[in-house]
C-alpha cells in the first residue's frame, strides 16, 4: 500500500522490501505505519547497542528523510552504502547531500545511481551535465523574496494563494487540536486565512472553520471570482479509508473536494469522483477560466513516486485525469502545481536538477519545450516549494523549509523585460532584415537605434511597467510606428508591417499620397514628411528633374484667405525639400487657394469632397 504525504514540503511514497528480523520489529511496524518519529527512536537503540547493520542504517536514514531530517539522514546513508544498496537509496543520498552543500560528493553517490538504472531519465541528466550548479547559481535572478509576518514559526505554514479579493489561503499546522500526526509528531493541518492590505502587510491569520476538521485539511484552489475552492482533505475526515488489519491501523488517503462560497461561507462540500482509498490527489490548482484543474497524486499511471496531472471540469462534471508528461514528470517526486492565469505553470520536483530536496521550477503550458528551474532566492540546499503567483496583484507566495521548518515567503518579480519588434512586408508578408528600428520614451526621445536580424527581429531591454513606441525605416518602404504597451515582465513583442514605396510617376506629375497639414497651419507633419521622402528619392535619382508644388485648400473661407494659406503651405512643402538636399533652383512654389477645386460643390462640399480638394501637386517642369 502507498500514501501520498502532503505537508512539510515533501510528497512521499514509501514502501520498500524490508529486510526484518526480530529485533527490527517494532522498528519496522512503526516505520511501515508512517510513524516515522517514533521509527527514529527504536532504530536508533539498535544502532546504540552496535548491533545495526546497513539495514538498520538505511531504514533510519529513511525516516530521518521522510521527516526532512536531512543532515541525519546524510549521516546515516552514509553507513548505509557501506554495503550495496538499491538505485533510489543513492538518490535519496545524493540529495540529502546536496542539501547540506556537499555537491561533489553528491556528485559521486548520482554516479552509482546513473550505474544502476542508466535509462532513468534523471541519471542521463547527471551524465549529460553533472557540474551544473555553478551554471544555475549564476541564472538572472527573477524574483526579489521575504519572509511573511504571518508565519508561526514553530509550526509548518505553506500552501499560500492569494485570491483575487486579497484573501491569502493557507495551510498551517497551528491549530490547537489535540490530535496529531505521528508521521512527524506535529498537529494535523487546517486551512486558515488571511488579508493583504492596500500597504502590503498581511492581517493576523484566522482558521477557515467551516472548512477545518480533526485531520489534514489544505492545500486550497481558488477560482477568479472567489466562489470555488478545491482542497485537499485526509480521507478519515470523510470516514474513507483502508484497514491494515496486520498493523492495527486505518490508512486514510488524500482526496480533492469542492466548496461553494454562500453568504460569505464555504458550504455545500462534495468529494471529486477520482478520490480513492487506493491513491492520493492533492495540492490542487485551478486555471483562470475554471475549466482545468491540476493536482498532485500517485494514481496508477504516472512516471514516478508522484506526479502533477490535470482534469477537465465542466460544473459538476470532471474529465478523466492526464498525466502531464515528461515535460513536467520524472521518476523522482513532483508536486504542488500552481497554474498562473497566462498558463505559466510552476511545481515543485526532486527529480529535476536542482539546488537540494525541492525546487521550483516553471513552464509554459501552451509551450512546453523548456522546463525552468526558477534559481536563487527562491531556490536553495533545502525544500522550496509550493510557489503560487497571482498575476493581477503581480505578486507571489511560497513555502521553505531553509530555517528548518516550513514557513511562507512573498516573491516579487525582478523588472526583466524585454520589448521585441517584427519587421515585415506589408504586401508580401517576408519579414525583412536590417530594417532600423528606434525605441523611444513616453516624451518620443530615441533611446536607441538597432538593424533587424535575418529573422526581422530586433530586441530592446525595457523597464517595466513604462510605455516605449517602437519606430521602423528601412529603403524602398515607408515607415512604420506601433505602441509598446506596458509590461509587468517577460517579453513582449510588436510586428509592424512596412508598406513597400510605390510612387507613381507620370509625364507631367509625381502623384504621392495626400500631403495633410493641420487645420489653420502651414507645417509639415510628420504624414506628410514621409510622403514628401518619396519625393526628394524621385528627385535625387533623376537629377536634371525641376517641380513646381501647387497647393490646394477646400472652399471653407474667404478666397483670400483660402490663397494665402496656400501660398505658405506650398512654401513650406518647398523648404522641406531644400532641407533634405534638393537644390532651390529645381523647385517652384504656387498657392491656388480654391480657385481650382477637384470637385466643383461650391459652399456645399461634403467633408470627403472638402478632403479630395485640399491636395498639394506635385508637376513636372522639367525631366
Amino acid at each position: 500500500m502507498k500514501k501520498l504525504y502532503i505537508t512539510a514540503g515533501l510528497f512521499l511514497t514509501l514502501m520498500s522490501g524490508f529486510a526484518q528480523n526480530k529485533q527490527t520489529e517494532k522498528a519496522d511496524k512503526l516505520f511501515e505505519t508512517y510513524q516515522y518519529v517514533a521509527a527514529i527512536d527504536e532504530y536508533l537503540k539498535i544502532a546504540e547497542s552496535k548491533k545495526a547493520d546497513s539495514y538498520v542504517y538505511k531504514q533510519l536514514a529513511d525516516s530521518y528523510y521522510n521527516v526532512y531530517n536531512t543532515e541525519e539522514a546524510a549521516k546515516w546513508y552514509a553507513k548505509a552504502v557501506e554495503k550495496s544498496q538499491d538505485a533510489e537509496t543513492y538518490y535519496r543520498y545524493a540529495q540529502t547531500l546536496k542539501s547540506v552543500g556537499k555537491y561533489q560528493e553528491a556528485n559521486k553517490q548520482m554516479d552509482k545511481f546513473a550505474s544502476l538504472l542508466p535509462t532513468d531519465q534523471r541519471a542521463k541528466d547527471h551524465k549529460a551535465n553533472p557540474n551544473y550548479i555553478p551554471t544555475l547559481a549564476d541564472k538572472t535572478k527573477l524574483f526579489d523574496i521575504k519572509e511573511t509576518k504571518i508565519n508561526s514559526k514553530e509550526q509548518s505554514d505553506f500552501g499560500a494563494v492569494l485570491a483575487n479579493d486579497n484573501t491569502l489561503y493557507f495551510a498551517s499546522t497551528r491549530n490547537t487540536s489535540n490530535k496529531t500526526d505521528k508521521w512527524i509528531n506535529q498537529p494535523y493541518l487546517d486551512v486558515f486565512s488571511s488579508t493583504l492590505n492596500a500597504d502590503g502587510t498581511l492581517s493576523e491569520p484566522q482558521k477557515v472553520n467551516e472548512l477545518n476538521t480533526a485531520f489534514h485539511d489544505g492545500p486550497v484552489t481558488i477560482s477568479s471570482d472567489g466562489n470555488t475552492m478545491f482542497f485537499a482533505r485526509d480521507g478519515h475526515s470523510e470516514g474513507v479509508f483502508e484497514k491494515d488489519k496486520k498493523n492495527n491501523i486505518k490508512v486514510g488517503q488524500q482526496g480533492l473536494y469542492k466548496a461553494t462560497k454562500v453568504n460569505g461561507k464555504w458550504t455545500d462540500v462534495q468529494a471529486l469522483p477520482f478520490n480513492s482509498t487506493n491513491y492520493s490527489v492533492s495540492h490542487p490548482s485551478l486555471s483562470k477560466d475554471g475549466k482545468t484543474l491540476y493536482f498532485a497524486s500517485n494514481m496508477p499511471g504516472g512516471l514516478g513516486d508522484t506526479d502533477i496531472w490535470k482534469v477537465s471540469v465542466d460544473g459538476k462534471n470532471y474529465g478523466k485525469p492526464e498525466n502531464l508528461g515528461t515535460a513536467v514528470n520524472t521518476a523522482g517526486k513532483e508536486g504542488f502545481p500552481f497554474i498562473t492565469d497566462d498558463n505559466v505553470l510552476y511545481f515543485a520536483s526532486s527529480g529535476r536538477q536542482g539546488f537540494g530536496g525541492l525546487d521550483v521550477f516553471k513552464v509554459d503550458i501552451n509551450n512546453p519545450s523548456e522546463t525552468i528551474n526558477i534559481g536563487k532566492p527562491v531556490n536553495t540546499e533545502k525544500d522550496d516549494f509550493s510557489f503560487s503567483f497571482n498575476t493581477t496583484k503581480n505578486i507571489g507566495f511560497f513555502s521553505s523549509n531553509r530555517s528548518g521548518i516550513d514557513n511562507i515567503f512573498e516573491a516579487n518579480p525582478v523588472c526583466a523585460a524585454e520589448a521585441i519588434a517584427i519587421v515585415k512586408d506589408k504586401k508580401s508578408g517576408k519579414v525583412l532584415a536590417d530594417a532600423t528600428v528606434s525605441i523611444l520614451d513616453e516624451k518620443r526621445n530615441v533611446i536607441a537605434t538597432k538593424q533587424t536580424n535575418s529573422k526581422g527581429e530586433v530586441s530592446y531591454d525595457i523597464n517595466c511597467n513604462t510605455a516605449y513606441l517602437f519606430q521602423v525605416t528601412k529603403q524602398d518602404f515607408d515607415p512604420a510606428s506601433a505602441s509598446v504597451e506596458k509590461v509587468k515582465s517577460g517579453k513582449t513583442s510588436v510586428t509592424l508591417e512596412l508598406e513597400p514605396i510605390e510612387v507613381i510617376v507620370t509625364d507631367t506629375e509625381v502623384i504621392l499620397k495626400s500631403i495633410f497639414f493641420e487645420f489653420n497651419k502651414s507645417n509639415i507633419t510628420e504624414q506628410g514628411a514621409t510622403e514628401l521622402d518619396k519625393l526628394v528619392k524621385v528627385m535625387k535619382d533623376n537629377p536634371t528633374m525641376e517641380i513646381l508644388v501647387k497647393s490646394h485648400t477646400d472652399s471653407k473661407g474667404s478666397a483670400a484667405y483660402n490663397l494665402n494659406l496656400s501660398n505658405q503651405r506650398a512654401q513650406s512643402t518647398v523648404q522641406y525639400l531644400i532641407s533634405k538636399g534638393i537644390s532651390k533652383a529645381r523647385l517652384s512654389a504656387k498657392g491656388v487657394g480654391l480657385s481650382e477645386p477637384k470637385i466643383d460643390c461650391k459652399e456645399n462640399c461634403t467633408e470627403e469632397q472638402d478632403a479630395q480638394n485640399r491636395r498639394s501637386e506635385f508637376l513636372i517642369v522639367k525631366k
